[in-house]
């Protein structure tokens, strides 16, 4: 299992100075079923909009 996470996403509320990932768990999903070709057929759902205010 990885021990670092890393995210370029500043607007994700997971998002942490560093590009790290502050989140408890990561979900990726494959957009072609069970396996994946490309990571463009992929997605994180972990992902959350930050509060902008």
């Amino acid at each position: 299992m990885a021990k670092d996470v890393l995210c370029s996403v500043h607007n994700c509320q997971y998002w942490k100075q560093g590009n790290q990932c502050s989140a408890e768990q990561i979900y990726v999903i494959s957009h072609t079923g069970q396996q994946a070709g490309h990571q463009r057929e992929t997605d994180c759902k972990t992902f959350k909009p930050a509060d902008l205010q």
